[in-house]
């Protein structure tokens, strides 16, 4: 079992199995059918993961690379932006493409996504109005970190070409953008969590 845990991809793997095992023992043995219900479930679980992976990520960089930057001696932070970083933007940007993606899968197998994205105007408001609110943070959220953040963040990595004047502007750029992600991760959530005990 430690051989297991010292290793990422054979702890993932072992959750795997163990999530579909729990899934088999939780749903075969009454009457689980291949509907439209099992995959609204199913892409629900998908959401909730991915969204963990994307806001957990948001806020590791707010709460801790960002505010810790300043303390890395000239020596250390090529570690960070070298490494660290890269790999954190590559997680956090396909974190929220995938949340987004699966999120609206969701909205339209349970037949909301029209009225959500409407805020529940002609639709009783409500849940549609909840969810909707969270919907379109998220997806103003998912757009900062995919035309703002990244972008941005490439020319500060030097994963493209940026002139050293640039870097600062392009860096200010991309720490305000997560900013505002921040400050609308909570609303959206609160939205979201909402929006499940409203009608």
């Amino acid at each position: 079992m430690i051989g297991i845990l010292q290793s990422l991809p054979k702890t993932i793997h072992l959750s795997i199995v163990i999530s579909v095992l729990l899934l088999l023992g939780l749903f075969f043995g009454g009457d689980l059918s291949f509907d439209r219900l099992f995959w609204s479930w199913l892409f629900r679980y998908f959401h909730v993961i991915s969204g963990i992976m994307w806001i957990g990520l948001l806020w590791y960089l707010n709460f801790v690379q960002i505010p810790s930057m300043p303390k890395f001696t000239d020596e250390q932070k090529p570690a960070i932006t070298k490494v660290i970083a890269p790999a954190v933007l590559f997680w956090f940007r396909w974190a929220a493409l995938a949340t987004i993606v699966t999120g609206l899968i969701v909205a339209y197998l349970n037949g909301y996504v029209h009225q959500a994205l409407a805020l529940g105007m002609g639709s009783g408001g409500g849940k549609n109005t909840a969810i909707g609110i969270g919907m379109w943070l998220g997806l103003i959220m998912a757009f900062n970190v995919w035309f703002i953040i990244w972008p941005n963040q490439k020319k500060v990595l030097g994963i493209v070409e940026a002139t050293p004047e640039e870097k600062p502007i392009s860096l200010k750029k991309a720490v305000l953008a997560s900013r505002v992600n921040t400050l609308l991760s909570l609303p959206m959530l609160l939205s979201m969590v909402a929006a499940q005990n409203l009608y």
